[in-house]
């Protein structure tokens, strides 16, 4: 499994401003294997952007000595496969190919896609669409996307984002399968797993049909100013005057990582594991590499009786 962090996990990330020549030099000697590209609406990768800016980064990536591990992508949220305006789902579809081809100029095999919304949850007063309006929307939507994928050989990763849809695994897994399609797969995130579930259940139900991880942790309970309780950095500052859940450092939260390392080892996932920390701050990428490297011990099978006495020889 490649050792891997997102773009918005470094200063200028989430702007989309951030050099990516100077985001692959720290990520390289902060000890990651690959970086998640992301492409946003304005900045430095865009869905205009050319196959000569993407020979660029590519170029950046070789320099470094890192590899390209998925491109992500936020534009969803303002422009949705489900949107209740044929314009706005026309505009989304085109989207995803933009992202499909993106990621064939930048040589790797699968993109996030978030799959369509009954609400958006950081905006209330986004519209609500009805949650079959949106199963049908969607699964048309990626079949107008198909023969594109299947023709760039780009797999599309359909993130459990918190969406209020696709809630469970059995339903993700019955999304994905009606399209018979290996360029139709699931991003799982494991911290967003939490609110409905337990990551390692997702994992085991899901299986091959898994193209990339987001790693994030979550955590339901904690009390006082977070900022001063003893292993919980990176919250947001000021105080929890009852209960609060939020994101956290890897380890700091109800994520089971043994049983999720016992899942990936069972389903025989191999691909990257991408650490999706937000917002960024002075240390975040350097405390999450090393919180992965314990998780990645996780990983590693147990030596046999007889693999001990070799290695002893």
């Amino acid at each position: 499994m490649l050792k891997s962090i997102s773009y918005w996990s470094f200063p200028g990330g989430l702007e989309n401003t951030a050099d990516y020549s100077a985001v692959f030099q720290k990520a390289k000697a902060a000890g990651y294997d690959a970086v998640e590209v992301a492409v946003g609406a304005d900045g430095v990768l865009t869905l205009d952007s050319s196959e000569a800016d993407c020979a660029e980064i590519v170029k950046a990536a070789r320099k470094a000595k890192i590899k390209i591990a998925s491109v992500a992508t936020g534009v969803y949220w303002g422009c949705s496969l489900s949107a209740s305006d044929p314009k706005v789902r026309s505009r989304a579809v085109k989207n995803t190919k933009k992202m499909l081809r993106i990621a064939r100029w930048l040589g790797v095999d699968a993109v996030l896609v978030i799959p369509g919304m009954v609400n958006f949850f950081a905006d209330p007063s986004s519209e609500i669409v009805s949650y079959d309006d949106v199963w049908k929307r969607v699964t048309s939507a990626i079949k107008q996307c198909l023969p594109t994928a299947k023709k760039l050989k780009v797999a599309m990763a359909l993130e459990n984002v918190w969406n209020k849809f696709l809630l469970s695994p059995l339903e993700m897994k019955l999304f994905v399968d009606q399209f018979r399609s290996p360029y139709v797969g699931v991003y799982f995130d494991t911290g967003n797993a939490v609110l409905n579930g337990y990551p390692e259940q997702w994992i085991r139900i899901l299986g091959k049909r898994i193209k990339r991880i987001h790693l994030k942790d979550f955590k339901w309970e904690f009390k006082g100013d977070v900022n001063e309780v003893q292993g919980f950095k990176g919250f947001a500052a000021g105080q929890a005057w009852g209960t609060m859940a939020a994101f956290c450092d890897l380890g700091a939260g109800d994520v089971n990582w043994p049983q999720v390392m016992a899942a990936l080892r069972e389903v025989r996932y191999s691909g990257p594991l991408t650490a999706e920390m937000l917002p960024p701050d002075k240390t975040i990428v350097q405390r999450t590499s090393k919180a992965i490297d314990k998780i990645l011990k996780l990983a590693a099978p147990a030596k046999s009786s007889k693999s001990r006495k070799k290695s002893r020889r």
